[in-house]
């Protein structure tokens, strides 16, 4: 069964945060299984990419903006065709509706309200399974911590859900939180909601990159800096330690919100200007990330909360041992070894988890051991999982 891919935020950014990360792999690991689509709201319509559109897929970005963009060519090449179109003709290109007609759909964004207006049409045109990703309910959870648009925007997207025919959760949390959420709407059918793990790269070899030798061991930090992400409890508690005369340098990759992330790139500079051994890169490439964590000794991940939490899986699977939250789809990524998981992700909580690994080469070396020997899935293993489970989903009316 050849199945449509809704890429229509993917397709317009260069920003690689966890979903566009997952659902670049996605579109990869599909290949030909797979033909990508866009809702395009220029032309109004539903259709393939274009050339330029896949091409944007591939890129390997540093984008410091997360919003898609339109080149000024294609806003006009889509209000041309919208001009040229009979106004009584339903809004899918006839290629497409051609597709729709033997295809599943699957949506692995977090739709916006202008795709969501435009998804009934779409969803009435395809005759097989209609399944969307879900990630997480963090803006239902932490709203104190989540952009505001996002805040408001989220209720209305957790009802928009009910029209597909199944959703695959990215992990046992996510899915327990959308059926609870469900359940106190008092929603009497919901569609299945199945829990479906993602998957990593795998790791081949890396080549160091060329920063400065430090002047002690690497403690990485890969993630989005972000309210949820808790970077100023990290930031926290690496002063205390290097207060104490602690010899390591922390290192962060990730693209600052540019509301939620203000407080921790504040005080990031702040320490970088008191001369403490802090590197931060912003966003970086695959392979730029993958050499940082070839270079680090183990990583923390501070966040609050998370959908499932890509860094942390991808630090072990370099076999980097990874300091994290015990709770929610963190505390799932951990149990299987090779995590320093913590009942509590406060300053204290991370200065005593950092400190002790510091200080402890057999536990941190032990700890790296239980990664090695951890297997996860690949992206082409969670894209045969994901189908596989699409094509038991019932049509629902």
């Amino acid at each position: 069964m050849p199945v449509l891919l809704d890429l229509t935020h993917t397709s317009h950014t260069r920003a690689r945060t966890g979903i566009q990360r997952v659902t670049r792999a996605l579109h990869a690991a599909l290949a030909s299984d797979a033909v990508a689509i866009t809702h395009d709201p220029h032309s109004r319509t539903w259709r393939p990419l274009e050339p330029w559109e896949t091409a944007h897929l591939a890129l390997e970005s540093t984008a410091k903006k997360r919003g898609a963009a339109w080149p000024l060519s294609a806003q006009l090449r889509g209000r041309f065709r919208r001009l040229l179109r009979p106004s009584s003709s339903p809004p899918l290109c006839p290629r497409l509706s051609a597709l729709l007609a033997s295809s599943g759909l699957l949506v692995p964004e977090v739709f916006s309200a202008q795709t969501a207006a435009a998804l009934p049409a779409l969803l009435a045109a395809a005759t097989g399974p209609r399944v969307a990703v879900f990630h997480d309910a963090i803006a239902l959870k932490f709203p104190e911590l989540t952009p505001p648009k996002t805040v408001a925007r989220f209720p209305a997207y957790l009802v928009e859900l009910l029209a597909f025919d199944g959703i695959a959760a990215n992990s046992e949390d996510s899915r327990d939180t959308l059926r609870d959420y469900w359940r106190w709407l008092g929603v009497a059918h919901p569609p299945p909601i199945e829990a479906i793990p993602l998957g990593v790269d795998p790791v081949g070899h890396v080549s160091r990159d060329k920063l400065p030798a430090p002047a002690g061991p690497t403690i990485l930090c890969v993630g989005s800096l972000e309210g949820r992400k808790n970077h100023l409890a990290l930031l926290d508690a690496c002063e205390r330690l290097w207060s104490t005369g602690a010899r390591f340098e922390l290192r962060l990759i990730g693209l600052a919100q540019p509301q939620t992330g203000r407080a921790a790139l504040a005080r990031l500079r702040t320490l970088q200007a008191a001369g403490r051994p802090l590197h931060y890169d912003g966003p970086a490439t695959d392979a730029a990330l993958a050499s940082a964590y070839a270079a680090c000794a183990f990583t923390v991940y501070p966040s609050l909360i998370e959908g499932f939490g890509l860094p942390v899986i991808e630090s072990l699977a370099h076999g980097k041992p990874c300091v994290c939250s015990a709770r929610g789809a963190l505390g799932e990524s951990a149990r299987g070894g090779g995590c320093l998981a913590l009942a509590s992700v406060d300053a204290p909580s991370l200065a005593a988890a950092v400190g002790r690994l510091l200080a402890a080469p057999a536990e941190l070396a032990s700890l790296a051991t239980a990664a090695r020997a951890r297997r996860f899935r690949t992206w082409p293993d969670y894209a045969a999982a994901l189908t596989a489970w699409m094509r038991t989903v019932p049509r629902r009316n």
